[in-house]
């Protein structure tokens, strides 16, 4: 007996493969569309999605920002509606699109969190007594060494490293292309996992990294892995990739200064992007002048 398909299921699959075959976009970039979409169908309940109008969308809103969603949430949220009903506009004939002109409510600025450089050389320091500790191994130095995104990375094949000069492709947002230096620790230990990653993968796999099925690894199983090894390394911090990533955008950043350098390495569209960066380092040199310079110690002793 043949599933009977909701409209809204059927205009969701046909929104995420336009997503995918006409935007390019990343399977996980889908995933989190469907995401937020859904919470719109949840909300809608029974009201058709053509009889939404603004009101409607204003109190979806205010009832997910009443449970505890953030302003850059919500944004991101009402972007995916917003783009859906345009989908459904040019594609399936209605006429209105009821998120026009809505902005989420504004949070506090929050500044990326990152790990010192102790924490992140600990993070990446794993023992290699296992095939799966040195994939991991590779995995998190060439997040820290790179500054790639989780996407980015499980969706890495071998033919885009170049071990000898020292650099690999990456095809980020929008399918964008651009070529990110290797440090020397992220080049052994991908040249270790090289060593042993044929004799795991499954024939004609084409991915880097692959999970004990020999299949291309999820953006999950990298996830869990990252936040199991944080706990034995010791890492107080809640590890996630996109840690990894902030840290090397702010330790380069500390030891160069070069922000324009930062933005081509993180594959940012705007500078403004980056800059977020300057705000960590100047925390960074905060904590480095508090600590050293005597005036700031006096201020310290006469305070206490």
């Amino acid at each position: 007996m043949t599933a009977i398909i909701s409209p809204n299921q059927k205009y969701l699959q046909g929104y995420l493969a336009w997503l995918s075959n006409e935007k390019q976009y990343s399977d996980l970039t889908a995933e989190n569309y469907a995401r937020d979409l859904k919470h719109l169908f949840e909300l809608a309940a029974e009201t058709p999605l053509k009889n939404l109008k603004i009101h409607h969308i204003r109190r979806y809103i205010s009832q997910l920002h009443s449970k505890g969603l953030g302003g850059r949430s919500l944004a991101r949220m009402l972007s995916a509606w917003r783009g859906f009903y345009n989908y459904l506009m040019r594609d399936h004939g209605l006429t209105d699109n009821p998120c026009a002109g809505l902005r989420a409510p504004k949070s506090p600025k929050t500044l990326p969190q990152a790990l010192s450089p102790d924490e992140a050389t600990r993070m990446v320091d794993l023992p290699t007594d296992t095939p799966e500790a040195i994939r991991d191994k590779a995995i998190f130095e060439l997040f820290y060494s790179s500054g790639l995104r989780l996407a980015e990375l499980v969706n890495l094949d071998p033919v885009e490293l170049d071990l000898n000069a020292g650099e690999v492709r990456v095809t980020g947002k929008g399918s964008k292309t651009r070529i990110v230096p290797l440090g020397q620790f992220a080049i052994t230990a991908l040249q270790a996992w090289l060593a042993i990653r044929d004799a795991i993968a499954k024939e004609n796999e084409a991915a880097l990294f692959v999970g004990p099925r020999g299949s291309r690894i999820s953006p999950r199983v990298v996830q869990l892995r990252m936040k199991q090894w944080g706990v034995t390394q010791g890492i107080t911090s809640n590890v996630h990739p996109h840690l990894l990533r902030h840290s090397f955008a702010t330790h380069v950043l500390q030891s160069s200064g070069d922000l324009r350098a930062v933005q081509e390495m993180l594959g940012h569209a705007s500078i403004s992007t980056t800059q977020v960066y300057t705000h960590l380092d100047f925390q960074y040199l905060s904590k480095i002048y508090d600590a050293a310079h005597p005036r700031a110690k006096k201020k310290i002793k006469e305070n206490t």
